[in-house]
């Protein structure tokens, strides 16, 4: 399903393929620089190509600690926090690496959701972007000057 711009105003569509940025009222169908093929889900926007890097660079800092523009923090859920530390951090090292995006759990493009196994066990976990008090969705959440993300780790039941 393509993604169109509100109100009619034009959006700025990222290819994937070339890093060319497209401004279309539409998700263009192929890139007219290097004629690369929309793929299933379409471009994503050049401000979910943003959020992705820092969804990404975020989850990695969780082990190794080059995240430090990116303020957040790190919630489970009560049934994933009975499983005990060493479960905790198996999930806490296999969020950070999570490589997996495809059209039905990262739709818009911005890696804020995926799911994971750790010991047999899936697990989901996905990053909301608030304001700085952390009570409404971010302002801008493509910048980290006003964004606080909130990663949680939960069992699919507890979704």
């Amino acid at each position: 399903m393509p993604m169109l711009a509100e109100d009619n105003f034009a959006v700025d569509f990222s290819c994937t393929t070339c890093g060319t940025i497209i401004n279309a009222l539409t998700g263009p169908s192929h890139c007219p620089q290097c004629q690369a093929a929309a793929p299933d889900h379409g471009f994503p926007t050049a401000e979910a190509v943003k959020i992705a890097e820092q969804n990404d660079r975020f989850r990695a800092g969780l082990l190794k600690g080059n995240a430090s523009d990116l303020r957040g923090q790190v919630v489970v859920t009560s049934a994933v926090n009975g499983m005990g530390r060493d479960f905790l951090t198996s999930a806490l090292m296999a969020v950070a690496g999570d490589s997996t995006f495809t059209p039905d759990n990262d739709p818009y493009g911005d890696h804020g959701f995926g799911t994971v196994t750790v010991l047999t066990v899936r697990l989901f976990w996905k990053i909301d972007l608030y304001d700085e008090q952390l009570v409404y969705g971010s302002p801008a959440p493509a910048n980290p000057a006003v964004t606080r993300r909130v990663l949680t780790i939960m069992f699919p039941s507890d979704y």
